[in-house]
């Protein structure tokens, strides 16, 4: 797999649709803080949308995709300066699997949903993340709308095996804004702006192919096509590691979740990760993870 997949494979990415909003007039729904990651799209019409701990809102526009990936509380709607109504008691008047309809509705359409990912290592996607993350390129939105509208399609007419349907759109669709913002991700330090670099990526791609090869930083610079020192720096500079320290982070996760996950011994898990001393692994393990192995396995059973 890719880099990205596999990130998105150890965090266990589940997505689920959490319903639509067919609305005319003027509206506001207010949503408390969350866990994981919410997106919404709007289908038709456009909305404002005030996230806590932003100093402005923002307008989104037709065909606009946005993703809170922090599950800070957030408002939305044609007015932000009017009381929010209590969603869950209009949801609640909604039969599962349809849109709500709002003031006879037919002016302003979205659907939207949310991810979950296992929280212990969350940090590795969500850290990378600004506070909200927007998808206006047009390409971008084509594809989007083409997953929103099977979603759409399935919350329209629920037959047997939608709901799964519907949960793998919403991953493919997460995937897809992921994608889109790794293509026009700002000059930032963290994970994804070093995948955004082709060079880096290259590199990173070899890691994650063979995260137990003694990978020396000389081998690394020369996939990226770039002297070890330039390399080095580069590498530090936009993930804010060094190309080793990224190495040992990325085999530690691994062995977590080996550890939480399998019945492996703690030598086998070692062996597997590129160390032959289980020795030499416990403490690289502890360095990064804060605790010894033998203690996260004995959590985990």
């Amino acid at each position: 797999m890719d880099p990205l997949s596999d990130i998105l494979s150890l965090l266990k990415l589940r997505s689920y649709m959490s319903g639509g909003l067919d609305a005319a007039g003027d509206w506001c729904f207010g949503f408390p803080a969350h866990d994981g990651i919410k997106f919404r799209i709007n289908l038709a019409g456009s909305c404002w949308v005030q996230i806590d701990g932003m100093a402005k809102p923002f307008f989104a526009e037709a065909g606009e995709c946005f993703l809170l990936p922090h599950g800070r509380a957030f408002r939305v709607g044609t007015r932000l300066d009017i009381p929010p109504l209590d969603r869950e008691a209009l949801a609640a008047q909604t039969a599962p699997g349809h849109l709500l309809v709002l003031n006879g509705g037919g002016q302003f359409r979205s659907i939207g949903g949310f991810c979950s990912l296992e929280a212990e290592h969350a940090g590795i996607l969500l850290n990378t993340l600004p506070p909200v993350v927007r998808i206006r390129e047009t390409r971008a939105k084509t594809v989007l709308r083409w997953c929103v509208d099977h979603m759409s399609e399935e919350l329209r007419k629920p037959r047997p095996g939608g709901a799964l349907i519907i949960q793998q759109l919403a991953q493919m669709l997460l995937v897809q804004v992921l994608r889109a913002h790794l293509e026009h991700a700002p000059t930032g330090v963290g994970w994804l702006s070093a995948l955004a670099d082709e060079r880096l990526a290259r590199a990173i791609g070899l890691i994650h192919e063979n995260p137990g090869r003694a990978w020396t930083v000389e081998q690394l610079a020369s996939a990226a096509g770039m002297s070890r020192t330039a390399f080095a720096v580069h590498f530090r500079r936009r993930s804010g590691q060094t190309p080793m320290e990224y190495l040992t982070r990325w085999r530690m996760l691994l062995a977590d979740d080996r550890l939480r996950h399998s019945r492996e011994s703690i030598a086998a898990v070692a062996l597997s990760v590129g160390y032959s001393s289980e020795s030499a692994f416990s403490t690289a393990y502890k360095r990064v993870m804060g605790a010894s192995p033998r203690r996260h396995a004995k959590r985990a059973a």
